[in-house]
């Protein structure tokens, strides 16, 4: 009779066998196919979002410092020293040459591009105001600057582009003053200047 028993219980072993590691190759396929359909999630990825860009660029490789200054419907003021108010943020200040040079696997180079970003990432209703102002000067000269004010969103929609010359040093301008509505479109664009920039 022991016998009997042992045997059966032998003759049960691979079939035992045989279910489980089905069983197993089972539980692994789907856990491959759950990791699958549930990639890892990107970390550190910020999508940032922007309603309006107003770029501001004069001559490459010209030394002087010319400032972006903009001014949102509330009476916020982005410029060099506030680089956030409200929903504006200065991307860079660029001071001409002083900013342009960086160290790459220990040789220096000079990015001669001169421009300065300000994006505003939602909007208010009421009137934008777009101001540059000369800084500093390290050689004197008058420096045109090109302003451009592009609408990104549903799609990209150039609001404004010009050209504002501006002659020495503490000379301040009004590039652009453009309207926005509470559906976030623009109603109107104008240049009637407006003084922004404060004793700094």
């Amino acid at each position: 009779m022991a016998l009997l028993r042992k045997r059966r219980v032998d003759e049960l072993d691979p079939f035992s066998d045989l279910l489980f590691n089905t069983l197993l190759a089972f539980v692994m396929l789907f856990a491959i196919a759950l990791l699958a359909m549930n990639p890892k999630a990107k970390t550190g990825v910020i999508d940032a979002k922007a309603e309006f860009i107003v770029t501001v660029t004069w001559p490459d490789g010209d030394p002087n410092d010319i400032d972006t200054w903009v001014q949102d419907p509330s009476g916020n003021l982005v410029w060099f020293r506030a680089r956030e108010a409200g929903l504006m943020h200065l991307d860079r200040d660029d001071r001409g040459t002083a900013n342009d040079t960086l160290v790459i696997n220990g040789q220096q180079v000079v990015n001669p591009l001169n421009q300065e970003v300000v994006t505003v990432r939602g909007y208010a209703p009421g009137e934008y105001t777009v101001n540059v102002f000369y800084y500093e000067t390290r050689n004197g000269k008058p420096v045109d600057v090109t302003v451009s004010v592009v609408k990104v969103n549903p799609r990209a929609e150039v609001v404004y582009y010009g050209t504002v010359p501006l002659a020495r040093k503490g000379d301040e301008a009004t590039a652009v003053r453009f309207s926005v509505n509470r559906d976030g479109g623009v109603d109107g664009v104008g240049t009637l200047a407006k003084k922004l920039v404060e004793r700094i």
